[in-house]
Formats: C-alpha cells, sequence, structure tokens
C-alpha cells in the first residue's frame, strides 16, 4: 500500500517516527511529507532514514513529476500524525501553503487526521467546528487521548499512542476499499446503531443480551468511507465507537427510542443494527434485591420494551421527516417448523422497513464473534443478497446495497415530498 503520513508542527512528532516504523516494518511505501515547522522537532534525515523515501516540504519540490499532485493522486491512505489545531484549520479552509496541504487536496483515499494539542486549543469552537467541517467532508478525524500533555498540562488533547493509530488506519484502509473511491453516500446523513440494550432490575442489575457492536461500528465505519456524515448511537459495546462520528450513548431501549427518533430527524438513512431488548422488568427495585432467609426466589414480572424499528416507519408514515431508507436487523434462531429466513421475511413484512439483515444467531453464533453471515432481504421484491465474511466486508455490503436503495428514482421522489 502507497502511504503519505503528513506530519505537522507539533512536539508530538517525535512519536511519529515510531508510527512510521510500524507502517514500513508492514512492508507499506510510506512517503513522508512533513511541513517546515514539523522539521524543528525531527529533522529530514530521520524521516528519510526511516522511510528510505526522499523527503520533500515544498511545492516547488520535484516539479518534473509534478510532485504536489502526484502523491495525493497515487496514495492508498493519507494519514496526518501529529496534526495541529493550525493544520486542522488551513485543511478546513482549502488552504495549500506547502506540498503537505496539496496532497491533501488531492487525495481521493481515506485520510486519517491524527490531532495532537493543549486542551484549550482542541475544546476551542474554532477546532470543534474545523474538525465537524472535515468530518463533514468524509475524513477521519481520530478523538485524541487524555493526559499529560507538553510542560505540567494534563487533558484531552494528547497525541494517541502509535499502535492505536496504525489500527485505526488499517482498519479505515480495509473498511474503504472501493466505497472510499466511488463515495457512493458523499453529502448524505445516515444515522447508526449498534451494541445491546440493557433494563434495569435494580441499582446492580439488569436484563441485556450478548451483543459487541462490532457488526454496528463496521457499518459506520463503510458509511464514512463512502463519504456520508454519520451520527452513530451505541448501547453496551466491547469496542470503541468508530472515529469520525457523532457520538450518542445510550442505555436502555427507551434511551435508544427517544435517541433515534431525535437524531434520525432529517437523515437520509437509519440503519438499526443495535441488539435491542424486547423486554424489561416491569418494576424497578430502588434497592438491590436481596437474597430471602426463607430461601424463596423472587418473581419477576417482564413486560414488553418499544419497538424502536416499528415505531420508526410508523412515525415516518405519519409525517416526520425520518428516512427514507429504514434497514432493520433480524438477529433470529430458527425451529423445527420455520426457518431464520421464513422469520426474516415475515419481520420484514410486519417491521416495514425497506431492507433487513438477517442473521442466525446463538451462544457462539455472531454476538462478539469478528465473523458474520447475513442475507439481505428487500421489501420492494428484489432478489435477496447472502454475504459471508469478516464482519468489515459485511459492513461495506450493507453500505453498498443501502447506497443502491437511496439512488433509486421513486426512493428520492419520496424523499423529496
Amino acid at each position: 500500500m502507497r502511504i503519505v503520513l503528513g506530519v505537522t508542527g507539533g512536539i508530538a512528532a517525535y512519536k511519529s517516527a515510531l508510527l512510521l516504523r510500524l507502517m514500513t516494518e508492514a512492508g507499506h511505501q510510506v512517503d513522508v511529507v512533513p511541513t517546515p515547522a514539523a522539521l524543528n522537532f525531527v529533522g529530514r534525515a530521520t524521516w528519510e532514514a526511516l522511510s528510505g523515501r526522499p523527503v520533500r516540504t515544498d511545492t516547488f519540490e520535484a516539479v518534473e513529476s509534478v510532485n504536489h499532485v502526484r502523491l495525493g493522486r497515487e496514495a492508498e491512505l493519507v494519514v496526518v500524525a501529529p496534526a495541529t489545531a493550525d493544520s486542522l484549520a488551513r485543511t478546513a479552509a482549502g488552504l495549500a501553503p506547502d506540498l503537505l496541504g496539496n496532497v491533501l487536496l488531492t487525495a481521493t483515499c481515506p485520510v486519517l487526521m491524527v490531532p495532537a494539542m493543549h486542551t484549550e486549543m482542541w475544546l476551542h469552537p474554532a477546532t470543534v467546528a474545523n474538525v465537524q467541517t472535515l468530518r463533514s467532508r468524509g475524513m477521519t478525524v481520530l478523538e485524541p487521548d487524555s493526559g499529560r500533555l507538553t510542560g505540567a498540562d494534563t487533558g484531552p488533547g494528547r497525541f494517541p499512542e502509535p499502535e492505536r493509530i496504525w489500527a485505526e488506519a488499517q482498519r479505515l484502509s480495509s473498511t474503504s476499499g472501493t466505497l472510499a473511491g466511488t463515495r457512493p453516500l458523499a453529502g448524505r446523513t445516515v444515522v447508526v446503531t449498534a451494541g445491546g440494550t440493557r433494563e434495569a432490575l435494580d441499582p446492580v442489575r439488569y436484563l441485556g443480551n450478548r451483543s459487541s457492536g462490532k457488526q454496528g461500528v463496521a457499518v459506520a465505519e463503510a458509511a464514512l468511507a463512502a463519504g456520508a456524515s454519520v451520527t452513530f448511537i451505541g448501547g453496551a459495546m466491547s469496542v470503541d465507537p468508530p472515529a469520525g462520528t457523532e457520538v450518542v450513548r445510550v442505555e436502555s431501549t427507551q434511551e435508544l427510542h427517544e435517541a433515534v427518533l431525535s437524531h434520525a430527524s432529517g437523515a437520509d438513512a437509519l440503519v438499526m443494527a443495535a441488539a435491542v431488548a424486547d423486554f424489561r422488568p416491569a418494576e424497578y427495585a430502588e434497592a438491590k434485591i436481596k437474597k430471602a432467609q426463607d430461601g424463596t426466589n423472587p418473581v419477576i414480572h417482564l413486560e414488553r420494551t418499544p419497538d424502536v424499528l416499528a415505531d420508526a416507519v410508523a412515525a415516518r408514515a405519519a409525517g416526520q421527516p425520518l428516512p427514507g431508507v429504514i434497514v432493520g436487523f433480524g438477529a433470529e434462531t430458527g425451529d423445527g417448523t420455520t426457518s431464520v429466513l421464513e422469520f426474516g421475511a415475515a419481520k420484514l413484512a410486519r417491521k416495514g422497513c425497506e431492507m433487513l439483515v438477517v442473521n442466525q444467531v446463538g451462544r457462539d453464533q455472531v454476538f462478539g464473534q469478528d465473523t458474520t453471515e447475513v442475507t439481505m432481504l428487500f421489501a420492494d421484491g428484489r432478489e435477496p443478497v447472502a454475504v459471508a465474511g469478516d464482519k468489515t466486508d459485511v459492513g461495506v455490503a450493507i453500505v453498498t446495497e443501502l447506497a443502491g436503495l437511496l439512488d433509486q428514482p421513486a426512493r428520492l421522489d419520496r424523499m423529496d415530498q
């Protein structure tokens, strides 16, 4: 893979040398493009020695190869680490005072920005707005760590460890594939739910499920790679929310219900990958339920939780500005008379969504695993699409079908009404 590693003028530049080593040891060709200010922290000789490639900073170097355009065009991944507050501002404004600025304007591949700055700079309204602008254009802006900064300062803005950055870069690159090249969701807004919901029984116990949130994260990352602006509504998960999304955290099904109806308003698509609890305790115990001295067991009565998917479809039908394409998930187990797909087809008809992603679940199937097997069913009667493999690949397949649904002329007409 051809990678451009941009380095801007922050003291964290020394850690980018370690990031470069991870990239080259993985067998990738890396062109380091530091800004002139970055060379105050780590010199040209270090970058050339570690990359084995010539290092240039100025637009007018290597003009015979039109270097300021060639680097961005040929790159398969661009990582800017560290990205200072100044570099974020210049990139958001589309400025290109140096070679790195030109690379960012010509690159059509995935771009990962890794901010590092003092807390006040990271939290400043100008920086917040610049980050939102970059994310809306499809760039991935990694959330900085919180910890020790330059001098005695501590807080959010710390440069993440190189291993975390490289893992995110690899995931971004593998997720993107053709989606990043064609950007079929450019200009679209997508809401993705993920993880499991938890229904409180008492202050320390809850009813929940085994969902890890991995599939929802993969869908959100694929949507980002396809150019969408993504809101990620996450419940209980064993993985981090995807960088580059607006993250909304929920716990119960009721909280998820409210978040979906609120944040999906005005969006182009809603993907309900969350594993929603169907039942909750009918009564909440204000104090921890104790073991009875006489050996009797407590009796817990359950009631149904709100049907988030069906309610979203119903609210849209009632005139609320909810997405024209709603994708549901059906985690099913077959029985002696009905198959998983038969249950899925019935659920699709019952819920009224445009697409349903069906998979068979169980103790050692799907939940928490890195691989899965799904079948996508469609309300318009088209042939089902089956996909098996890594959840990243399945996420790309789901987003590909989602983009196709959004591009249907009838769907666009419906959304304009």
